[in-house]
């Protein structure tokens, strides 16, 4: 099902025991990230802090913080539902007979019918701050570790259009307050946000800019979704919600925002402009350091009648950006297919913060084919920028850690079987010797070919498994006697 807003899904939850208030008063400095750190760890509920001191406004926070209410987000059973959704859509086959196409044509259907779609009145324009009344010291941003820089702003999805093509780009930044009318923006170098911006100073031309606060959770989603740059974000919300998303245009820039948003903040950058922005302690679990970024002069504020702020701590895993990740593992799984057909299944894990390690299983059919993959991955979009690459064979569940070790612990020859190379690491990474880029590592911890040079007598082993009829017989007899 679709959810109309934010509100809606709070609802949702708050009908189903999945949301607590926490009705007594909150310092968003530092004591809402112990609280929502401890809730997160004990896969708690979302969290609604009526009282967030120095604010009016209440603070939606955890609302993503566990896979069950994630998929419940997105209106859906699963994860992989979504994923099997689009999976259906993908399937290349040609229409057989009538029913193949009624499939076919109900494929089209289904993202025709999804486009976002213009309003003329929207709630979050039912109030209008502009000028000197343009506050954001109402806001509830959360300070959240002892030496971040001062208060962030997290989940606002941050829209902006390419100067020349005027293509829309939807993305989520951390933005830090930096005094009561501007935000400072933190798009990092592989963003296509930080391209746009790029374009119009070469221009000399100011760029527009809104952000919406509390959108539906559809919309939240697909604004840290991976999408390549011609896919439209509010097209894949639609997809994922099975109903088009409605957008207002806004007041004082040529920009278009969700008309159900809790909060937007409208406004432009200026050519050349930077501040320091930083330190964050940021999902690795390290602090990013203090770096300029554009800054954002903010000279509208809309939202709607009492509205409800949303945001989200990071830190060192777990946090609630986890499930957010493993939404985009597994709803991207059926894309990443069609780009490397080999792979069956693939996980990233949370410890590896999304971006550092990549655990994929493969049918293997020939000598080295293992490393084939890992090169592959190192030129897929976002993956590319995974430092570590673990290659199992398809029988070897990747989400099952102790088996994927076995594997990778047991079945590699590490004079042989590791590939390394350099080449582009996140934004964010802290390990990496030169920022951007940095080393890498491909383990092969599939059985080996004949083909592939293993030198040993009676060739690579069989793996010791139990005879099919003894574990069937001891299987009937375990049951026999209640065991």
């Amino acid at each position: 099902m679709a959810w109309a807003d934010l509100r809606a899904f709070l609802v949702h939850l708050e009908r189903h025991g999945d949301l607590r208030h926490v009705r007594v008063p909150v310092d968003p400095v530092l004591e809402v990230t112990e609280i929502v750190t401890r809730v997160v760890r004990e896969r708690g509920p979302a969290l609604l802090f009526d009282q967030p001191l120095g604010a009016d406004m209440p603070l939606a926070i955890n609302v993503f913080g566990t896979e069950q209410r994630m998929a419940a987000a997105l209106g859906a059973g699963s994860l992989d539902e979504i994923g099997d959704r689009i999976a259906a859509l993908l399937r290349p086959e040609l229409p057989v007979g009538l029913g193949g196409l009624r499939e076919a044509f109900g494929k089209v259907a289904a993202l025709r019918s999804v486009p976002p779609r213009k309003v003329r009145t929207a709630p979050c324009q039912d109030v209008v701050l502009k000028g000197s009344d343009v506050d954001l010291l109402r806001l509830p941003g959360v300070h959240a570790w002892p030496d971040d820089g001062g208060v962030f702003l997290n989940l606002g999805l941050t829209h902006t259009k390419h100067p020349e093509t005027g293509q829309r780009n939807l993305g989520m930044y951390r933005l830090q307050r930096h005094d009561a009318r501007t935000v400072g923006m933190h798009w990092q170098i592989h963003k296509d946000s930080n391209a746009h911006h790029a374009v119009a100073e070469r221009r000399g031309e100011r760029l527009p800019v809104a952000i919406a606060f509390g959108c539906d959770p559809a919309v939240t989603y697909a604004a840290s979704a991976p999408l390549p740059a011609e896919i439209d974000e509010y097209l894949f919300a639609g997809f994922l919600r099975g109903e088009r998303v409605e957008m207002v245009d806004c007041l004082t820039v040529p920009l278009q925002v969700p008309a159900n948003a809790q909060v937007v903040l409208e406004g432009w950058l200026e050519p050349g402009e930077r501040r320091p922005e930083g330190p964050f302690g940021d999902h690795t679990g390290f602090y990013t350091p203090v770096e300029p970024f554009p800054a954002l002069h903010v000279d509208v504020m809309t939202m709607q009648r009492d509205p409800v702020f949303q945001t989200i701590v990071v830190g060192r895993p777990p946090q609630e950006d986890g499930p957010l990740g493993k939404a985009t593992e597994r709803i991207f799984l059926p894309l990443v297919r069609m780009m490397i057909p080999e792979i069956v299944d693939y996980d990233l894990p949370v410890e590896g913060v999304f971006h550092n390690c990549a655990i994929v299983s493969i049918e293997k059919r020939y000598p080295k084919h293992a490393q084939k993959v890992m090169h592959a991955i190192w030129g897929a979009g976002l993956l590319s920028l995974s430092k570590l690459v673990v290659v199992v064979d398809a029988d070897c569940d990747v989400h099952d850690y102790s088996e994927v070790a076995w594997r990778a612990f047991g079945n590699v020859d590490y004079a042989h079987d590791l590939l390394t190379t350099i080449g582009p690491v996140d934004h964010l990474d802290h390990a990496s010797y030169e920022q951007f880029f940095g080393g890498k590592i491909g383990v092969d911890a599939t059985r080996k070919l004949p083909t592939e040079g293993y030198r040993r007598e009676g060739g690579w082993p069989a793996e010791a498994v139990m005879d099919q009829a003894v574990r069937d017989r001891v299987a009937r007899r375990w049951k026999e006697y209640g065991l």
